[in-house]
């Protein structure tokens, strides 16, 4: 399976019996699985399927629906109509509070008609039969949608698959080069620490055998980092794996993110040469290039 984005869209339409509608689904990146919905009045009851729907193909995400609907059927322009007494009382009180100040006679009343909300058609009670033959053809466009949002989230995903296999691509590279550098080669580390037991040595007096002890292992450790460096090509090989593997991967790849980068900070911690320190920053950046990227996996 492919590398999955968070990040995707998808609109998808339906019609039925006199009644269009739209779905709008978007979704970007989220550490759970976030849902958030529009819908007009009297479609609450889809809100339910909806996030059961959505929790079976997602793992991650933030995730933002709206639906509209509206009537089509030519019957519906015909339907009789009814004035909002309530709202144009109000608005004819309001207007005489302020007549004179705005404009100096009051708004005509096929003005205040005008305003929305004001005139409204008289709705007829619909059969229940009838709605819930549209509640399931609105559910069936839901599936349309995020069978369309699960594939603009797998495109969006396989150009980020490209980008992470470079960049662990290049901290392979890094590694390699690090265990190049002469600081690294077994005789040179040796050499060091010979040169820096002796000195501990030569400057010894006074100090306990347990303290003496103590400073020599403590060279020890410092001297090498073919050890982290192991470690680092042992991660990046573990993070290929998962990016090979897809699915929801995303917060497996971010702890071993966090591992890479504690291994990149003791190599530049205990680099006692110029060329590995760079290495070792240059790793540090592809390090948290790939984590960036990793924030938007699934």
């Amino acid at each position: 399976m492919t590398v999955a984005s968070m990040t995707g869209f998808a609109r998808v339409t339906g019609e039925h019996e006199g009644w269009q509608w739209a779905w709008e689904v978007k979704s970007v990146n989220a550490r759970s699985l976030d849902m958030r919905f529009r819908m007009p009045s009297g479609y609450d009851r889809l809100e339910m399927v909806a996030r059961e729907a959505v929790a079976k193909k997602f793992k991650r995400g933030s995730f933002n629906f709206n639906l509209s609907a509206q009537r089509t059927d030519p019957a519906s322009a015909d339907r009789p109509m009814q004035i909002n007494k309530e709202l144009l009382d109000d608005l004819v009180q309001e207007a005489s509070r302020y007549g004179g100040r705005v404009a100096p006679d009051l708004p005509r009343i096929e003005t205040l008609l005008t305003v929305r909300g004001v005139v409204e058609p008289v709705e007829t009670p619909e059969k229940e039969d009838a709605f819930v033959a549209r509640i399931q053809a609105m559910l069936k466009s839901l599936d349309e949608a995020l069978a369309a949002l699960g594939k603009a989230r797998r495109d969006e995903g396989s150009r980020l698959k490209s980008v992470l296999d470079g960049q662990l691509d290049e901290l392979g590279r890094l590694r390699e080069e690090a265990m190049t550098v002469e600081a690294t080669r077994p005789e040179k580390v040796f050499e060091r620490l010979r040169t820096q037991i002796q000195e501990v040595l030569d400057g010894s007096a006074g100090l306990s055998e347990e303290r003496l002890t103590q400073e020599v292992a403590l060279l020890v450790a410092k001297g090498d980092i073919r050890e982290e460096l192991d470690r680092l090509d042992s991660h990046v090989a573990a993070a290929r794996d998962l990016v090979a593997e897809g699915k929801a991967i995303g917060r497996r790849l971010d702890f071993l993110c966090q591992e890479m980068t504690r291994e990149a900070n003791t190599v530049c911690s205990k680099a006692g040469d110029v060329e590995l320190t760079r290495i070792g920053l240059a790793m540090k950046a592809t390090i948290e290039q790939f984590r960036e990227q990793v924030q938007n996996v699934e």
